[in-house]
């Protein structure tokens, strides 16, 4: 599995009906200022000590942060942790707005 994901291939993986996590790890300013629906928030800073609580490693995860920086370090530490399916979304929530969902703000 690539460790990036488009923005036009997560809109097709919903659009089929697959089943997968999407993981905004962006602050909480961001994440109240906008977000994709249906995501689950957890800050960057938050996830080495709440991922193995909160999240399976049999899911397939996308990661999403504002350009698409800390959700790859968020990916790329995941998968050292035997999170295999976990992807990040490439160019952050920046991209999905611009791409495919112009009412989630541009900040």
């Amino acid at each position: 599995m690539e460790y990036e994901i488009s923005a036009t291939e997560l809109k097709a993986l919903g659009n089929a009906g697959e089943k997968f996590i999407l993981l905004d790890v962006r602050e909480h300013w961001e994440y109240q200022t906008a977000h994709i629906s249906g995501s689950k928030h957890m800050p960057m800073a938050e996830v080495p000590s709440r991922f193995q609580e909160e999240l399976d490693a049999e899911d397939h995860i996308v990661v999403v942060c504002h350009l698409g920086v800390r959700s790859m370090n968020v990916t790329a530490w995941l998968r050292q942790q035997g999170f295999e399916k976990v992807q990040s979304l490439r160019g952050g929530i920046d991209r999905w707005s611009r791409e495919i969902d112009a009412s989630v703000p541009l900040y």
